[in-house]
């Protein structure tokens, strides 16, 4: 029997209309399921080229073999599972990626995992755990340095590698004054940190954050 509105013939009977939408919440399952599928790591094809990698990350040596084209981005996520460090932008202009490659911070999306043979390697997980959060964790924390956190593991890590620049003396482009002190004034942090994009907004709350940290707070 047809359905009827208003005394107008539907197109369709409510047996054809249940059939529909339960194969419409099939496919939307079945699309889902396959996105997923997707983000996990296969073997590389017959053909491409691959290298064998070893990287010391977070003071454990990992293994891999990757396609030669794989980030040190995708084989942190993807391959180690290490899914804290961000994939924003992926082309190296939000600073969501950033990680600590033999003492100095650097965009994973912007570099391939074969050019660090040997490594080692520091990503947000590596930083401090939950019962013994980093200084730089902890003033995120108590200044409310993020809203919806996705650009915090870079933050933080890109707030570590600035820190230890500090205290080596390696200036920026707004250095005047090696000498000066404090060497890190709101200028020489806005600069430094400028590689690190807040779409939320949390500045202020980022800049008191690692202000804190810098002039020794934060236990």
């Amino acid at each position: 029997m047809v359905e009827q509105d208003k005394g107008c013939h539907l197109p369709i009977t409510r047996r054809e209309l249940l059939l529909a939408s339960a194969s419409s919440a099939m496919v939307a399952t079945t699309a889902v399921d396959a996105a997923a599928s997707s983000t996990r790591p296969a073997s590389p094809r017959p053909g491409v080229p691959t290298a064998q990698v070893t990287l010391a990350v977070n003071g454990k040596p990992h293994t891999l073999t990757l396609d030669t084209r794989t980030t040190l981005l995708d084989a942190l996520r993807e391959h180690l599972q290490l899914t804290g460090t961000k994939k924003g932008c992926d082309h190296g202009q939000c600073g969501a990626c950033t990680v600590i490659v033999d003492g100095r911070r650097i965009n994973s999306c912007l570099t391939l995992a074969a050019m660090h043979p040997g490594a080692k390697v520091t990503t947000i997980e590596g930083l401090g755990t939950p019962g013994h959060l980093h200084p730089l964790q902890a003033a995120f924390v108590k200044h409310d340095g993020y809203q919806c956190g996705y650009c915090t593991p870079g933050q933080i890590c890109s707030a570590a590698g600035m820190l230890d620049e500090v205290r080596q003396g390696i200036p920026s482009h707004v250095t005047g004054d090696l000498a000066a002190k404090p060497l890190l004034s709101i200028d020489e942090l806005r600069e430094r940190m400028s590689g690190n994009i807040c779409r939320c907004g949390a500045y202020s709350n980022i800049v008191e954050a690692i202000t804190e940290v810098a002039n020794g707070g934060v236990a």
